[in-house]
C-alpha cells in the first residue's frame, strides 16, 4: 500500500473519531459501509458582539455573561469579550526599546478581556460606569459555546438617554431588519455596528418609511474597520423626517453585529434589536399587563402587498383586538397601528398570520410604554424565533424578572431553569404548562440563597412551539424603567448530516 493510501486511512478513521457517526468498513472485509443517522453535535465555536453602551456620564452597566450546563462542546475552552478596539501594531510605535515595552504594555491592555466566563451553569459579571466604555467582542470555544449568551443592561437615571436599556449581545451577521425605529424630531435613534474581524467590513444601511424608501445618499458604503464600532444617527442618513421607520442593514463585505439604539424625548430609552428573519406569521411575546401604550410596526421586504391578521394571545384566549383585527402592508412601506392599552390589565403577546391564505413574509416589531406623564419608559420586542431546544437569558436580579411563555398553536410544556447565582445560590428548576394560544406570565422562583444575579433558561420539553421574552423592571427616581429581551433558539447544537465512508477509492 502506498503512504498515500495510507493517510488517507488514517484521515477517514480520525473523521470518525470526531464525528462520532460514520461507519467504516475496510476494504475486503466482506461488509459495506452504512452511514448512520444525522445527529445533532454541539458547536465548538460562537461569537458574540455588544454595542457600546452609553454616551452619558450618569450611565452605570452591567455585563452578565452565560453557558447552560448540558452536553456541552468538550472539556477545555473559553468565553471572553473584549474591547472592540484594533490592537496596536508593530508600525505604529516610534523605535526603541522603551517604544517596544510601552507597544508591548498597550497590546495587552487592549487584548484583556472585560468579562470572562469561569463555569457553566454560573453566570459571570463586570460592571463599568465609563461614559467611553467601548463595544465589545467575544468567541467562546469547547464546552462554553454551545448557548453562550451575554445580556448588557445599563442603567441611565437622568438626561435625554433616561430610562433602563437593555440587550442581547448579537451573534456577527450580513442582513438585519429594525422595524419600529424614527427620524422624528422627538427621537434620536441611532445604528451602531460592530465588525469583529481583522479587516474592514463594508455596510449599506436602508431607511423605509409609510411611503416607501427614504431618499438617502450616506447609507451606502459605510466602511466599519476591524475590530471596531461605528454609531450612525438614523436621523443624519435623510432629509426626511418619518415617526415609524424601517431599517435594513447589511454588508458587501464582512459581516456585522447591528442593534439600533432609540431615546424617545420625556419618554424614555431602549435597545431595538432585529426583528427575526421575514417570514408569513411572526410572534412578539412578552407585552406588560400594565402597558399603557403598544404600537405594531410591520414591513413587507418582498414585491407582494401582505394582508396580516393581528392576535392578541391572553392570559385565557386569543382574541384580535377591537377594530385592529387585520392590518394591510404594503410592499416595501412600512405600516404602524396604535393599539393603545390593548393587553388591559393581563399579560399578552402579539401574533401576526396571512389574512388571506398567501404566505407574503413580514418582519415586526411592538415599541411597548409603561407609565403615564412623567413616569414613561418604553421598551421594544421584536419579533422572535421560537424557543425550539432551549434558549436563555443572562441578566436577572432578585426582584423585577418576569417571564412571558406564549404557545400561538399547541399546547406545550417547557421547563424554566433559574441558574446558580454569580456569587451565590442554588439552581431552581421548575416545569410550566403553556395553553395553545395563550401566554402564561410567571415570576420565577430564584436560586436559594442567592447573591448576585441569574440566568433564566428554558427549554420546550414536549409540544409547542413556545416564544418566550424576560422583562426586567428596576425602580429609579419613581419611574419604574424596564426592558425586554425576547429568548430564540440558542442554535447551541448543528445538525451534521449522515456520511458514508467508501476506502475503496484508497485501492492501488
Amino acid at each position: 500500500m502506498k503512504s498515500t493510501s495510507l493517510s488517507l486511512i488514517v484521515g477517514a478513521v480520525a473523521l470518525a473519531a470526531v464525528t462520532g457517526f460514520a461507519a467504516l468498513t475496510a476494504p475486503g472485509d466482506g461488509g459495506t459501509a452504512e452511514a448512520g443517522a444525522a445527529a445533532r453535535l454541539p458547536v465548538e465555536r460562537s461569537s458574540l458582539l455588544c454595542p457600546a453602551p452609553s454616551m452619558s456620564d450618569l450611565a452605570e452597566t452591567t455585563y452578565s455573561s452565560f453557558t447552560p450546563a448540558g452536553e456541552n462542546g468538550g472539556e477545555a475552552g473559553a468565553a471572553d469579550l473584549e474591547p472592540a478596539e484594533p490592537l496596536p501594531t508593530d508600525e505604529d510605535a516610534p523605535a526603541g526599546e522603551d517604544a517596544d515595552k510601552k507597544a508591548d504594555k498597550e497590546k495587552a491592555a487592549a487584548s484583556k478581556p472585560v468579562i470572562s466566563l469561569k463555569d457553566l451553569g454560573k453566570p459571570g459579571t463586570a460592571e463599568t460606569a465609563k461614559s467611553d466604555a467601548p463595544a465589545l467582542v467575544g468567541t467562546a470555544t469547547g464546552k462554553f459555546a454551545p448557548g453562550w449568551t451575554t445580556q448588557q443592561t445599563t442603567t441611565t437615571a437622568a438626561g435625554g438617554a433616561r430610562g433602563l436599556l437593555g440587550v442581547s449581545c448579537t451573534a456577527p451577521d450580513t442582513d438585519f431588519w429594525f422595524p419600529g425605529a424614527s427620524t422624528g424630531a422627538s427621537r434620536q435613534d441611532y445604528v451602531h455596528l460592530t465588525n469583529p474581524d481583522d479587516t474592514a467590513a463594508v455596510a449599506d444601511i436602508e431607511l423605509y418609511g409609510a411611503d416607501g424608501p427614504l431618499k438617502s445618499d450616506v447609507g451606502e458604503g459605510i466602511t466599519v474597520p476591524a475590530r471596531s464600532s461605528v454609531p450612525m444617527l438614523i436621523s443624519t442618513l435623510t432629509g426626511e423626517a418619518a415617526e415609524n421607520v424601517t431599517v435594513h442593514v447589511t454588508t458587501r463585505t464582512g459581516r456585522v453585529g447591528a442593534v439600533v439604539s432609540a431615546a424617545e424625548d420625556e419618554v424614555g430609552s431602549d435597545w431595538l434589536a432585529a426583528s427575526a428573519d421575514p417570514a408569513g406569521t411572526q410572534v412578539m411575546p412578552g407585552i406588560p399587563a400594565d402597558a399603557t401604550s403598544v404600537r405594531l410596526v410591520a414591513f413587507a421586504p418582498g414585491e407582494d402587498d401582505a394582508d396580516v391578521k393581528i392576535q392578541l394571545l391572553g392570559k385565557n384566549a386569543a382574541f384580535s383586538p377591537a377594530g385592529n383585527a387585520t392590518l394591510h402592508i404594503k410592499s416595501r412601506m412600512t405600516a404602524s397601528v396604535d393599539l393603545k392599552d390593548v393587553t388591559r390589565g393581563e399579560p399578552g403577546s402579539l401574533k401576526l398570520s396571512p389574512a388571506d391564505g398567501s404566505t407574503t413574509p413580514v418582519v415586526a416589531a411592538l415599541r411597548v410604554v409603561r407609565g403615564t406623564g412623567a413616569k414613561q419608559e418604553v421598551a421594544f420586542i421584536p419579533a422572535t424565533e421560537a424557543v425550539g431546544e432551549r434558549a436563555s437569558v443572562a441578566d436577572n436580579r432578585a426582584k423585577g424578572s418576569v417571564l412571558s411563555l406564549t404557545a400561538p398553536e399547541a399546547t406545550a410544556e417547557v421547563k424554566v431553569t433559574a441558574s446558580a447565582g454569580s456569587e451565590a445560590g442554588e439552581a431552581t428548576v421548575k416545569t410550566y404548562t403553556v395553553k395553545g394560544g395563550t401566554t402564561l406570565e410567571v415570576t420565577p422562583e430564584a436560586p436559594a440563597g442567592l447573591t448576585g444575579g441569574y440566568a433564566l433558561t428554558v427549554e420546550t420539553e414536549s409540544g409547542g412551539p413556545v416564544h418566550a421574552a424576560r422583562t426586567l423592571t428596576i425602580p429609579e427616581g419613581g419611574v419604574d424603567m424596564f426592558t425586554v429581551q425576547t429568548l430564540p433558539d440558542d442554535g447551541g447544537t448543528v445538525e451534521v448530516p449522515a456520511a458514508e465512508q467508501d476506502l475503496s477509492v484508497l485501492d492501488d
